[in-house]
């Protein structure tokens, strides 16, 4: 047996629940500073091209909802489960995560008129259903090859083909197609006025990141020892990284328009820090650490939803002094001679932590909200 395990948690992976607990946790940390005006440059998305560590998130998680796709319906499939059944719970289930998303960007005044359609949970409701169908229909070589056709597809259309308008094609924000087509049909309001990172168009690439983490699924459920595909996963992300980056040359990194390159930059540095997590926490059996991941990723979306409806409390209510315990506690640290952005990063990882409070509570009653 390899060292580290227990015969019981063999079959299962903790490193991957590992890893999406911190991605959450790191979702949660990037998105509720103590001051947006004072963030350390890597807690910062890039306005453009480019990549930060936050950039990183959002694909990471998306590639986490790949491999347990697979890990999920590959043992429903051995069990013999009807697809029919299973499609239902699909489509259930997409519709329920979309629906949590409506009502986050709602929350809590429920303007209607200026309701954003678009938003993470709702990319990653789109993202789960198309990759559940394709995995459910398909083997492994075809939702490869869907990817790359996605891929190659709209590096073209976004690179060959005109912005209507312009006569000539523009990756500029709010210019571009992918931007132009959600002006057209996106209802609502975007979040960038003119242009939204969750769009239309650019969701066909984020769909093609959850492909990825399928495929990494697929290379775990093989058979091949641990050693092998921990080595496998290594590399093929290392791969992936390298020819990201090269294709970046042509058609940047980005985002806000989840550029080919972006995806297959991200899917390899996913791929890499799950092999790496794999080595440490599933092979030699280093868990100390783990826990807190492990919580929090039992109920990620939870958690996440949780982030959003509680940060009124934080952020929004007025408390002494007309301001908000944000302000107060940026304010105050400030005052005593801390440096700002280092406040703000401070009760970021508070409000982590106190997200995290309800989530153990949860993880103790053995209670896991499956939306």
């Amino acid at each position: 047996m390899t060292p580290g395990f227990k015969k019981s948690e063999s079959a299962r992976l903790i490193a991957l629940d590992a890893f999406r607990g911190f991605t959450i946790a790191a979702m949660i940390l990037v998105n509720y500073p103590g001051s947006w005006h004072h963030v350390y440059p890597p807690l910062l998305h890039v306005e453009w091209h480019g990549i930060t560590p936050t950039d990183l998130i959002f694909p990471f998680f998306i590639f986490i909802v790949g491999v347990s796709i697979v890990l999920a319906y590959n043992k429903r499939l051995d069990a013999g489960h009807p697809k029919n059944e299973m499609y239902q719970k699909i489509v259930t289930r997409s519709v329920k995560i979309f629906a949590v998303g409506i009502f986050l960007a709602l929350f809590p005044l429920f303007n209607f008129e200026n309701i954003r359609v678009a938003g993470v949970l709702q990319r990653i409701a789109l993202v789960f259903a198309a990759c559940a169908f394709l995995y459910l229909n398909t083997d492994w070589k075809t939702q490869a090859w869907t990817g790359a056709v996605i891929l190659i597809a709209y590096w073209l259309t976004m690179t060959l083909i005109p912005t209507p308008g312009s006569g000539k094609p523009m990756l500029e924000p709010g210019v571009n197609l992918a931007a132009w087509i959600d002006q057209q049909l996106l209802p609502g309001r975007m979040w960038q006025g003119d242009w939204d990172p969750e769009g239309i168009l650019s969701t066909f690439p984020a769909i093609v990141t959850g492909i990825t983490g399928m495929l990494a699924g697929k290379l775990i459920v093989s058979g091949k020892s641990r050693e092998r595909t921990v080595i496998w996963l290594f590399s093929i992300g290392f791969i992936c990284t390298v020819a990201g980056e090269m294709w970046g040359w042509v058609f940047p990194i980005n985002k806000n328009i989840w550029t080919s390159s972006y995806v297959l930059y991200t899917s390899g540095l996913a791929a890499m820090t799950l092999a790496t997590a794999m080595f440490i926490i599933d092979m030699l059996g280093y868990r100390r650490g783990t826990r807190f991941g492990i919580i929090y990723g039992a109920n990620a979306i939870t958690a996440y939803v949780l982030a959003g409806v509680l940060s009124g409390l934080f952020y929004s209510i007025p408390c002494w002094g007309g301001d908000s315990l944000n302000h107060h506690f940026v304010g105050g640290l400030s005052g005593m001679g801390l440096e700002p952005k280092f406040a703000s990063l401070m009760f970021a990882l508070i409000y982590v932590f106190i997200i995290y409070v309800p989530v153990y509570f949860l993880y103790r009653k053995k209670i896991f909200i499956k939306l």
